[in-house]
């Protein structure tokens, strides 16, 4: 089978909790998919920018939001050293402009930087709200960290993140992870399932099917 006109788009945010929790059966999913349908990765932005400090109430919700994923996805750990180490802002677009500043230089990278934001937030305690973090990170994935920081902050990068971020609204997407798949003129959402690559695949190859 292979659908090349069929998109499905992956609606994300790289700070996202849930996308964390994720990206096991993600990845399953890529590789199942590979070849099969063309894969879009899509930021949809949580909370925008923002120099403010994240409230306590803030905190203890997204403390709490760790812990339950944690007891509804096995395996997926969370470092909760980051509360008291880092200071919290409710400001993810920084590191959504990183996976397209990645993007910008080195298309291939995408995939690559979002994992190096997600470890670096949930395993490391470092805060990708934070440019510098988001610098060391870029380089450390092996990029040039002069260009990346100077398209980080440009207006192309601003721009596209814009143009993503109407893309998801147009999907009508407004949590994340989200799954849509595009295909004869149609799109449909996937219902995500954080434990079973094998559900979303079902899904997928049903649509595909009853249009073949």
């Amino acid at each position: 089978m292979n659908n090349t006109t069929a998109t499905l788009y992956y609606v994300h945010d790289p700070m996202c909790s849930w996308c964390w929790g994720f990206h096991p059966a993600w990845d399953q999913v890529q590789l199942a998919l590979h070849g099969i349908v063309r894969l879009q990765y899509v930021l949809g932005g949580l909370a925008t920018d923002t120099d403010q400090p994240m409230s306590d109430d803030m905190q203890n919700r997204l403390r709490g939001t760790w812990k339950r994923i944690q007891q509804e996805i096995p395996g997926i750990e969370f470092n909760y050293d980051f509360w008291s180490l880092c200071k919290p802002r409710r400001s993810t677009y920084p590191a959504c402009r990183a996976v397209i500043a990645a993007r910008m230089q080195q298309p291939q990278i995408e995939k690559k930087m979002i994992l190096a934001i997600q470890q670096a937030y949930y395993l490391q305690a470092r805060n990708p709200s934070d440019a510098d973090v988001l610098i060391q990170l870029a380089g450390e994935a092996g990029l040039d960290t002069v260009t990346f920081a100077h398209d980080l902050g440009s207006e192309a990068c601003m721009n596209e993140l814009k143009r993503e971020l109407q893309l998801t609204r147009s999907l009508h997407v407004n949590s994340f992870p989200a799954l849509v798949l595009s295909h004869n003129a149609k799109n449909t959402e996937i219902s995500v399932d954080y434990t079973s690559s094998d559900n979303i695949i079902r899904q997928i190859i049903k649509i595909l099917n009853a249009s073949s």
